[in-house]
């Protein structure tokens, strides 16, 4: 007998089916035993009238997550998880387990501290809840690809050990590379530049890893970004417009295709506005001042708190969850920006703020080659160590840009995680290898 799915139970009542999968909770009632399996895709109930029937999990004492297989009659039960569930058991089982699970997986909500959910995580990840975040994450994955394979953008792998780093040589991975040094790549900036003058469109998924010291809920020292680059553009508006396009179709996309696991995590999806409000980063500052009397004027970043103010800002003016900030100064930007050709000392750059939190960088690229000679030079970087970089320019490049989501990081903030690295499947962060 084929197997199902305990997702596709429900379109098999009055018949009889073959369910496998991990013993996710097991009760008895009186004579009554009630059994639920939980697999890849859902959970499902089945009800045991007989000793007979559950003889086989009392001879090899299975306890919670043994792996068993189900054959049972459907049968319509509201009161059933999915409205049905299995009669008339015919039980095997694969796997039997004994020990306790270091995580109840059973409980509605995992009450157990992130630390002990992290150290954990081979089993804890099996959770209903824990899953339902992987799922979006794939979910977000699958929609970014879709919107911009349909815009003519062409997926690339771009190399994650590099000679030389991309941001100026600070927070990164020095690895041993036969004998000389070499780095893990903290973005893919320079290979996805390069690649523009290859097919003008191209987008990455893939890991980047930053060796900044932080203990924070919003750092990882590795992570997912997703990274697009297309050239032909304006300015870093151009670039805005297709992030705001590309943010509102992986939401509607979540919408549309994750409802269980949304109402899992009792999660509101934001709606995207046709025109996402922007402020100037000199204009933000000075409203920081005005609405709080902090003076942050000459700071060339902004703070967490400066983020969280201007996003309680957007939504209270604009009822927005987003904000562009642009124009960041240049000298806390990387030289390969573009400078505001009005005002040299601010670029042509973004981030996008979510819920008031930094979610994405982008912006407008240095074209010209000469352009990245005077910058390395001012920069006292080595012209050298970016002869593979500079040749793409040299040989001529257009008008481009482009932007880096954070994958955990936009997941942290949709459902309202307080901690980023429960958002990875296995988290490295300043005190974590393992698991």
């Amino acid at each position: 007998m084929e197997r199902i799915r305990t997702s596709e139970i429900s379109s098999h009542v009055g018949t009889r089916i073959r369910v496998a999968g991990w013993l996710h909770s097991f009760r008895r009632l009186g004579g009554i035993t009630f059994l639920v399996v939980r697999d890849g895709w859902g959970i499902m109930q089945a009800v045991a009238e007989s000793e007979a029937e559950i003889a086989p999990l009392l001879a090899a004492e299975a306890g919670l997550e043994s792996i068993i297989v189900i054959e049972g009659q459907v049968i319509g039960t509201a009161q059933a998880p999915g409205g049905c569930e299995l009669h008339d058991l015919s039980i095997e089982i694969l796997s039997p387990i004994s020990e306790v699970p270091p995580i109840m997986l059973n409980k509605t909500k995992l009450n157990a501290q992130p630390a002990t959910l992290l150290d954990h995580a081979p089993v804890a990840n099996r959770h209903p809840q824990r899953r339902a975040i992987f799922r979006l994450s794939a979910g977000i994955i699958a929609a970014y690809r879709r919107i911009l394979t349909e815009r003519n953008f062409t997926e690339i792998q771009t190399p994650k050990i590099v000679a030389a780093a991309t941001e100026s040589g600070a927070n990164v991975f020095q690895l041993d590379y036969f004998g000389r040094p070499a780095y893990l790549a903290q973005s893919p900036q320079f290979y996805k530049q390069i690649m523009v003058g290859v097919f003008e469109r191209v987008f990455e998924v893939g890991h980047v890893f930053r060796a900044e010291p932080h203990d924070t809920t919003r750092h990882l020292n590795e992570y997912i970004s997703l990274d697009a680059e297309f050239g032909f553009i304006d300015n870093h508006t151009t670039v805005m417009a297709l992030l705001r396009d590309v943010i509102g179709f992986i939401l509607n996309s979540l919408s549309e295709n994750y409802s269980p696991e949304l109402e899992l995590l009792h999660t509101r999806i934001p709606t995207m506005p046709a025109e996402v409000p922007s402020i100037h980063f000199a204009d933000a500052q000075e409203l920081i001042l005005k609405l709080h009397q902090v003076d942050v004027r000459g700071e060339p970043d902004l703070s967490p708190q400066d983020e969280r103010w201007l996003g309680a800002w957007a939504q209270q003016e604009f009822q927005s969850d987003f904000l562009f900030v642009t124009g960041y100064p240049m000298r806390k930007r990387p030289f390969y920006t573009h400078p505001d050709p009005q005002c040299p000392e601010y670029s042509n750059s973004f981030d996008l703020l979510f819920r008031g939190t930094e979610l994405v960088t982008g912006g407008q690229r240095l074209h010209l080659h000469q352009d990245y000679i005077v910058t390395l030079e001012r920069a006292h970087l080595p012209i050298a160590a970016f002869d593979y970089y500079l040749e793409a320019f040299k040989y001529g490049m257009p008008p481009h840009g482009g932007f880096a989501i954070g994958l955990e990081r936009l997941l942290m903030q949709l459902l309202g995680i307080q901690n980023v690295k429960l958002t990875a499947t296995f988290p490295r962060d300043l005190n974590r290898l393992v698991p």
